[in-house]
């Protein structure tokens, strides 16, 4: 056993396990089937703009430990996330807040104006929702459902709202301020320098190698250390014994402009279904970048085939009930440890997959 642990991807998880376990003295090596580290975090230079390369990634966190983490390996800035919603030629503020329903009702000036409204619209549904459409109505009203989620959504999923079960939208924001700050965390930025500085840096020190599959040589692999962290796809490590996992991908378009600005925002999102995209990214935004040229990105949601990135888990009850299995299945696994986005087969934000790793080497560790 030449390493304590082969960690399998460079992404948060496998960075941030390697890193703790290299602290702790331990003798690592992360493979990466990629040709670069960061996993869907990667940020590339395009004319001296950090280009999120795999879509736009906003830290946000009430983790202070989580915080700190991040913080000793590179500085953040105090980028706050303040989506638009753009239908037609018609623009809003988002999460839904007082800028939003004053422009969409002309009467509202006051936070019981606003009320007024949703709380009647709401009434349109009785009884549990039985879908997404009912229960985003039952949230936030017909007017604000058929303007900014309705087809955003569908998009999204490339299914009818009545189609897509309630739990998707568990909860929809209406704040009674004039907030446009997307996030409730009390920690919120972007690394200066870009994402890849910040797994650089975590990884400093440690024998990394990219262009690397673990599945072109599993039993090599598994001799060399004496325990396992597999961050690839669940379903994709027992070789889709019971099927496979379903998922949603993206297709991005990205494009150099000649101009300073092109949107004024960091993330505009298109909720209606004239645009074939979800939302379009400038990525000089996220850092207050002074180059004469902007790049921007076009987000499209498209269903997943072999081959493509996967990004969104699909957690309907079929989903689910495989993923229960293989998780069963990776329970078994003796000196592997599964964890992050793909492994788990869960949606986690950037900060709850540090927390995971952390998490995880802690109770190896003991």
């Amino acid at each position: 056993m030449k390493y304590d642990y082969l960690i399998i991807g460079s992404g948060l998880f496998g960075a941030t396990f390697a890193n703790l376990a290299k602290k702790d003295g331990k003798k690592v090596l992360v493979i990466e089937k990629r040709n670069h580290i960061g996993g869907n975090i990667y940020t590339e230079k395009i004319e001296g703009i950090n280009v999120h390369k795999y879509g736009a990634h906003i830290f946000h966190t009430d983790y202070k430990d989580v915080w700190d983490y991040v913080n000793s390996f590179v500085e953040f800035n105090r980028f706050t996330n303040s989506p638009i919603a753009r239908i037609g030629n018609e623009v809003y503020n988002m999460p839904f807040n007082m800028n939003t329903f004053s422009k969409i009702w002309n009467d509202v000036f006051t936070p019981e104006d606003a009320l007024r409204h949703i709380n009647e619209e709401r009434k349109e549904i009785t009884g549990e929702p039985k879908n997404l459409e009912e229960q985003a109505i039952s949230l936030v009203g017909r007017t604000i459902y058929e303007k900014l989620v309705k087809g955003y959504t569908e998009k999204q999923w490339n299914r009818d709202c009545k189609d897509l079960p309630a739990f998707i939208i568990k909860r929809l924001p209406v704040r009674l301020i004039y907030d446009n700050n997307y996030f409730n965390d009390r920690y919120q930025g972007i690394p200066i320098g870009g994402y890849t500085k910040l797994i650089e840096k975590m990884l400093e020190g440690i024998e990394v190698k990219l262009n690397t599959n673990y599945f072109d040589n599993v039993e090599e692999y598994k001799k060399m250390a004496k325990k396992i962290v597999y961050t690839g796809p669940l379903d994709e490590y027992f070789n889709y014994s019971l099927g496979e996992l379903e998922w949603r991908s993206l297709r991005f378009e990205t494009k150099v402009l000649n101009q300073e600005n092109y949107q004024g925002n960091a993330v505009v999102n298109y909720t209606g279904h004239e645009v074939p995209y979800t939302r379009v990214i400038e990525h000089k935004h996220f850092e207050n970048n002074d180059s004469k040229k902007t790049v921007i990105t076009y987000e499209y949601p498209v269903d997943y085939q072999k081959g493509m990135e996967k990004y969104y888990t699909v957690n309907d009850d079929k989903n689910d009930k495989l993923a229960d299995k293989y998780r069963e299945l990776a329970r078994k696994e003796e000196n592997i440890i599964f964890g992050g986005r793909l492994a788990e087969y869960k949606y986690y934000d950037m900060d709850d997959v540090i927390k995971r790793a952390m998490e995880s080497f802690q109770k190896v560790k003991k």
